[in-house]
């Protein structure tokens, strides 16, 4: 396997090397205030794509009634628990 096989392969794990090596260069751009802004990106922007994807990767066979409830109970219970001590 030549290494651009490789790299493609590895695509995911390279990236997070150069996330980190991007953010060990130049960390003022994801600083608080910084222009990537991550007080509102990482809280609101972020979150809200992974959910939406782990949504997209659900296949339609699963996503039936039982699911929908389950997930809305699990919501409402985690929810709750959390701002209520």
């Amino acid at each position: 396997m030549g290494l651009p096989e490789r790299l493609r392969k590895e695509w995911f794990l390279l990236g997070i090397v150069l996330a980190i090596a991007a953010a060990k260069l130049q960390p003022a751009v994801g600083a608080k205030g910084g222009p990537l802004k991550p007080e509102i990106t990482i809280t609101y922007i972020a979150v809200s794509a992974i959910f939406f994807n782990s949504g997209l990767s659900l296949k339609t066979e699963f996503a039936d009634s039982r699911l929908h409830a389950t997930s809305c109970v699990f919501c409402s219970y985690f929810n709750q628990s959390c701002w209520w001590k």
